[in-house]
């Protein structure tokens, strides 16, 4: 098949690794011609993805006519916050019924709309689209070091599809209807791994950790039953398993983001640095914005939110969490 991966940043890449070692014909677009052509003469990614080849079965583009012509299917890549806008430049060029898959994970904050809903309003075709998230550091994958990830539709057909182009002997994939949780799991996880760098780099240790990665799987497991999804969707790969992973990597920007914030550094700082998108700082304003909408508590997002945006102190925010009324475990 020809598939078109719509975003050159690491983990597109390393999509566009995958399905070119399943023998598939890709197209990897970047918005940045200079990137486009960067990549086609140097045949890597040296900018996110240094020190692995590309195959030959790998084309790059930043033209988007060119790359979702005659596209069979496509892979969407790009930060959350250029959903939207992206999806308003593939429409010209979008078959009916392409069938979709979304890596990307947050929340729109303005609309309040899970970003796979966002692509369904812009480009329609939503009995096609399916959303993939896990436990999966582009640098790993890349390399072929064993990982294992969830393709969620509300159209087995999509995941089924997806889960053939994408499996490897190294790379596993399930998949599940639940794409609601599936996605939320995603976007809420990167809020909880800020906060988890937080703490690191304030000197806190493993049971902190373990108080805050447990507690927040509570706070992602009540939302995403409060909006419709399967709360045993955050026991596997898209919520605990991207949970510990996002946490307690030394490739997690968000975690790395949130020991960066906690020695001083700001989030325009950061991002200039890395030239990456802190996916935790923008979830922290749309997942707390959603709950809000659902009447649910999310005591360690919402203090995360406020250390992002608002300057809150590290003793402020856990004062806040640790003088809360006390509750039983599961409520």
């Amino acid at each position: 098949m020809k598939i078109a991966v719509i975003g050159a940043g690491s983990w597109g890449t390393a999509t566009a690794l995958l399905l070119a070692h399943n023998n598939h014909d890709v197209v990897l677009w970047t918005r940045r011609p200079e990137l486009a052509e960067l990549i086609a003469r140097q045949g890597c990614n040296e900018e996110y993805l240094p020190g692995i080849a590309l195959p030959k079965n790998v084309s790059v583009a930043s033209n988007l006519e060119l790359a979702l012509t005659d596209a069979q299917a496509l892979v969407l890549a790009t930060p959350s916050k250029a959903v939207r806008t992206t999806c308003e430049q593939l429409k010209a060029f979008y078959r009916a019924n392409t069938p979709l898959v979304l890596l990307s994970k947050g929340v729109e904050n303005e609309s309040g709309l899970l970003l796979l809903d966002v692509a369904d309003v812009v480009l329609g075709s939503s009995n096609a689209q399916a959303v993939l998230s896990g436990p999966n550091h582009a640098e790993e994958v890349a390399r072929g070091m064993l990982s294992a990830t969830v393709v969620a539709s509300k159209n087995p057909e999509v995941a089924t599809l997806f889960q053939e182009l994408l499996s490897s002997d190294s790379f596993r994939v399930y998949t599940s209807t639940d794409s609601m949780g599936v996605q939320l799991c995603g976007a809420a996880k990167n809020v909880i791994a800020l906060g988890a760098g937080i703490l690191a780099g304030s000197g806190y240790g493993d049971n902190t950790a373990a108080m805050l990665m447990t507690r927040g799987l509570a706070e992602i497991s009540r939302l995403v039953e409060a909006v419709g999804g399967e709360s045993q969707t955050c026991m596997g790969l898209a919520g605990m398993g991207d949970l510990i992973v996002t946490c307690t990597s030394r490739h997690s920007r968000n975690r790395s983001f949130g020991v960066a914030l906690a020695q001083g550094e700001t989030l325009a700082s950061y991002e200039a640095k890395t030239h990456m998108v802190v996916e935790g700082a923008l979830a922290s304003k749309s997942v707390t914005n959603l709950a809000s909408l659902h009447g649910v508590e999310l005591p360690i997002c919402e203090t995360v939110r406020r250390a992002v945006w608002e300057g809150l102190a590290l003793d402020e925010m856990i004062s806040l969490l640790m003088m809360r009324p006390a509750k039983p475990e599961f409520y």
